[in-house]
């Protein structure tokens, strides 16, 4: 039986690229179902993303790709796709993204495996365990916040994480995590930043007779809530809408624009393009 495979790549943009993967995927029987590519002309590197069915184990065919590395200078990754990214969540108070996240894995629309849920307060462990997954409580204070952290690096390793998921933690992790968790960690914000920050964002937004809200999914870095972005999902409000009208629309978009991150991320579409990303979408 034919297994499913993705193939991410990036290089130096040169001729030749496509037709080598192409040949070597036809040289083995594969058969691609799907082909998307992109030339960063200012970067001058070109990235791809190849779908393809294999008879082949996943080994082999990664030491085939090895082959092209000197010559194209490839950076590769090679998944086979049923396997399920092992994803953890961070979260706070604000259960929305939660929810959500977990409603589309049980609902078969978001194809990870959720396997725990960390939060620095105890409010969302009857949630989670009602679908049958971990919770774990780590409290933090700026005296143990270093503590803490190690605790978030340990069920990271104790779980096997591929993907961990800020579902509106509210929490600001330090440098030290970010580098560790570079590439592998998704965060959700409002997409009024830096405009309103601080409290209440929808309420300044409110003030200020906004007529365009919105949230944005990014990859997470040192640099708070400036991180390359994944996805961003927006909605028109008039002066009718409260501030409470405000917060409601927020969190659903918010929700939207977090799941289609994850899922574009597992399903392999996000090619990190220095501070920015290429997405292929389906």
């Amino acid at each position: 039986m034919n297994a499913e495979y993705v193939l991410t790549l990036s290089c130096p943009d040169r001729p030749g690229v496509v037709a080598a993967v192409s040949g070597l995927l036809a040289g083995r029987g594969c058969n691609i179902t799907e082909s998307q590519q992109f030339g960063d002309q200012t970067a001058k590197r070109f990235f791809m993303r190849v779908q393809f069915t294999a008879a082949l184990p996943q080994e082999e065919l990664a030491r085939a790709f090895e082959e092209l590395v000197p010559e194209l200078g490839l950076d590769f990754k090679l998944r086979d796709m049923s396997v399920k990214p092992r994803v953890l969540i961070l979260v706070s108070k604000f259960g929305h993204c939660l929810n959500d996240l977990l409603y589309r894995v049980r609902s078969g629309l978001l194809d990870i495996e959720i396997v725990a849920v960390a939060s620095n307060h105890p409010d969302l462990r009857p949630l989670t365990q009602s679908y049958g997954i971990d919770y774990h409580h780590l409290p933090v204070t700026p005296a143990t916040r270093q503590r803490q952290e190690a605790e978030i690096l340990a069920l990271v390793e104790h779980y096997h994480i591929e993907l961990v998921v800020l579902a509106r933690y509210m929490q600001v992790l330090s440098a030290e995590l970010c580098e560790k968790l570079a590439g592998r960690a998704i965060n959700i914000h409002h997409s009024f930043l830096p405009s309103f920050k601080g409290a209440k964002p929808y309420h300044q937004a409110h003030d200020r007779g906004v007529k365009l809200i919105g949230a944005t999914a990014h990859y997470v870095t040192s640099d708070l809530d400036e991180g390359p972005i994944i996805e961003q999902e927006v909605a028109r409000v008039t002066h009718s809408h409260s501030p409470d009208d405000l917060v409601a629309i927020g969190r659903d978009l918010e929700c939207v624009a977090l799941a289609r991150a994850v899922r574009w991320h597992a399903e392999q579409r996000v090619l990190l393009d220095g501070h920015k990303t290429i997405v292929f979408p389906r």
